[in-house]
């Protein structure tokens, strides 16, 4: 079926694309999207794909600004798609450093190794891993496989650079969401006349219903993701999320006292001592109370039944593609023995030679081995880890790049990959006598990279799917793709390490790191830290996780994605509760129109406004995180902040109301632009 394709630039056709300009271009979207990825990751446990803003934007300012061509302006989507995958697979993983084993000092063992260039070389190793297993699959998956496998983000991207003069109206809705998006965090987050976080207690609330309360974190760029997944999973989301917040933290309130509260956290990790105030909560140990019993009660036991369906979510998702990982691996290997090296090789088939995929495994091998940011003990240690990164990075980015082909790249199982890399590498080291906290950073690091790995193989199999279209040539692209990855990784190692800086009242509440806190709940990389800390110590609460296991197990015997449930049980309501008003609207708008093909849906008004809205709030975000990361702007932002004077004037419920009610115009503007589709 391929041998029939012909591309929309033909394959004798010379024209610019590998150029300094579009290099230049890419990468700098690169970047900016990678930032607003981390920041996203980290506040939601959740990412969407970057692939088409980019191409929308490329093609605006490419065309409009740079005159460039088809080619150029795919090669710009390309560089740029690389940061987003790479940003997602750090912040789902490597901040987990920050939650291992704690010491008798107080710092984790893990700590140490969560500084900026750890987190950059880790970054570049997973990105290039990636890209460079995928060499050899592409004539196999994106060639062989054209009319089976639909990579529908990656056909959406080629059908946004083939509109070529179209392309600014596609861009004007974009734009319109980021400005949007831009104008609601200024007025929120600078100014403050727009309530981040408003809370709603029922009036019977402390005798009747304790600990319970109603919140949502009012920002654009969750009620974009919600538009964007739609309302089957963000209804599921916010399902998860009513179980945890509304039925057992109040029961658990209602039947535990607190100071079995107050000492499964010191268990934790998370308060010193029960004789010391403070931690998640408020501890009072004259009192023996907590000023927020729900926020105690989510560290101290509903994170680890999150963690714990979150784990078998994922574990199921991937059993459930287990055919599928099967066929697609004998059928890559097959697809890649059958290559005939002796045929005259076209522009558009001209791929980087296979040899780059054995130099480059082994060259990584020898990096890891001897670079001294990488944890270990030994060389020999070193080494195991190297052979365990190309090992699972050679399975798992062929499992990635053929399951996004089908589902797309939102709905890749990178999590369950990630969660059956952790376990099978932390029982390898338990069975050779490798167990205890100092080998849980080099678990977590084998997880890190391949979780990186499988995500940019993702995003890079769309990419080369976009470039097989629109008649690209693979080697650049595969360059290209190298070049997104180093460039990005040095904006997201710094915007991490930014975004960890605890504000002047974090440090007041004791938190010395702001990941972790409620601001940025990482609750990805939480998982993974709690199940290395858990196997290696023997030392889990195997009863909440296991609660958490059959919750799972339950969801999915009525018929209900059990990881998106999870996820949802995880996180604060206060994040899931925005996201389902977005695809609330999704369904809405869907009702009112005709069905459309999925591939145009992506280039729909609704999902170009609504990536406008989670680009700009992500990235203004990202912006205040910067300004607050030095005393003397955050004493600035402190001055022109408008919440005190407009608390003492309206109340705080009716603080609150404002800022619902500039939330509500928000979604208004949301629904109206979706209804032009």
């Amino acid at each position: 079926m391929s041998q029939d394709f012909q591309p929309f630039v033909p394959a004798q056709t010379r024209m610019k694309e590998f150029t300094l300009k579009a290099i230049l271009l890419g990468s700098l979207f690169g970047i900016l999207f990678g930032a607003a990825t981390v920041y996203l990751a980290l506040r939601a446990g959740l990412t969407v794909s970057a692939s088409i803003p980019i191409a929308v934007i490329a093609i605006t300012i490419g065309r409009w600004l740079f005159k460039t061509t088809i080619l150029e302006n795919n090669i710009i989507q390309t560089t740029g798609s690389a940061g987003e995958s790479i940003a997602a697979g750090v912040a789902f993983t490597l901040p987990g450093f920050l939650f291992l084993t704690i010491g008798t000092d107080g710092r984790s063992v893990g700590a140490s190794y969560f500084d900026y260039v750890t987190i950059f070389v880790l970054a570049i190793v997973g990105g290039v891993l990636g890209t460079m297993m995928m060499i050899p699959l592409r004539r196999t998956l994106i060639v062989q496989e054209h009319g089976v496998l639909p990579y529908p983000e990656g056909t959406a991207c080629a059908a946004v650079l083939k509109a070529g003069e179209r392309g600014g109206d596609f861009a004007k809705t974009a734009f319109y969401g980021l400005g949007v998006a831009v104008g609601y965090a200024f007025l929120q987050r600078i100014l403050r006349v727009i309530a981040e976080a408003p809370v709603y207690m029922t009036a019977f609330r402390n005798r009747y219903f304790p600990s319970a309360n109603i919140a949502a974190d009012i920002t654009p760029e969750y009620l974009g993701v919600g538009y964007i997944i739609g309302p089957r999973i963000s209804g599921i989301l916010v399902a998860g999320g009513v179980l945890s917040w509304l039925v057992l933290n109040p029961l658990l309130a209602s039947i535990i006292d607190p100071s079995l509260i107050a000492a499964q956290l010191v268990k934790l990790g998370y308060l010193k001592d029960v004789a010391v105030a403070g931690g998640p909560g408020g501890w009072n140990p004259v009192t023996k109370e907590f000023a927020d019993t729900g926020s105690a009660l989510y560290r101290a036991y509903i994170r680890q039944i999150g963690a714990g369906a979150v784990a078998a979510g994922g574990f199921i998702t991937l059993l459930k593609t287990i055919p599928t990982i099967i066929s697609s691996f004998k059928s890559s290997l097959q697809g890649v023995k059958a290559t005939d090296a002796t045929e005259s090789v076209k522009r558009t088939d001209r791929d980087l030679d296979v040899r780059v995929v054995l130099f480059g495994s082994i060259a990584l091998i020898v990096l890891i081995a001897v670079l001294p940011m990488i944890p270990g003990n030994t060389v020999l240690n070193k080494i195991l880890i190297g052979v365990l990164v190309v090992i699972f990075g050679a399975f798992f980015v062929t499992v990635a790049s053929r399951i996004v082909g089908l589902i797309g790249s939102s709905n890749s199982p990178v999590s369950g990959m990630t969660i059956a890399t952790i376990l099978a590498t932390a029982l390898l080291f338990i069975s050779i006598g490798w167990n205890g906290a100092v080998y849980e950073p080099m678990v977590l690091v084998v997880g890190g990279i391949i979780c990186i790995a499988a995500a940019n193989a993702g995003a890079t199999s769309q990419d080369l799917k976009t470039g097989y279209i629109v008649g690209a040539t693979p080697r650049y692209q595969q360059l290209a793709l190298f070049i997104g990855a180093i460039v990005s990784s040095i904006a997201i190692g710094i915007t991490v390490k930014i975004l960890d800086n605890p504000t002047q009242e974090m440090l007041s509440q004791g938190i010395t790191h702001a990941i972790g806190s409620d601001k940025y709940p990482a609750p990805q990389a939480t998982l993974m830290a709690t199940l290395i800390r858990g196997v290696l110590s023997f030392n889990l609460d195997w009863q909440f996780v296991f609660v958490g296991v059959f919750l799972a197990i339950v969801m999915e015997l009525c018929g209900i994605k059990s990881l998106s449930f999870a996820v949802g049980a995880y996180l604060p309501l206060a994040t899931t509760l925005p996201i389902f008003a977005g695809g609330l609207i999704k369904g809405w708008v869907e009702r009112k129109q005709q069905p459309v093909n999925p591939e145009e849906e992506d280039l729909g008004k609704g999902n170009l406004f609504a990536t406008g809205l989670v680009a700009g709030g992500a990235l203004f975000g990202v912006v205040v995180a910067f300004l607050q990361a030095f005393p003397s702007t955050e004493q600035g932002l402190q001055r022109i902040s408008m919440e005190e004077g407009l608390v003492q004037s309206l109340g705080e419920q009716g603080f609150y109301l404002l800022g619902v009610a500039f939330f509500v115009l928000m979604c208004i503007l949301l629904y109206r632009t979706a209804k032009k589709h």
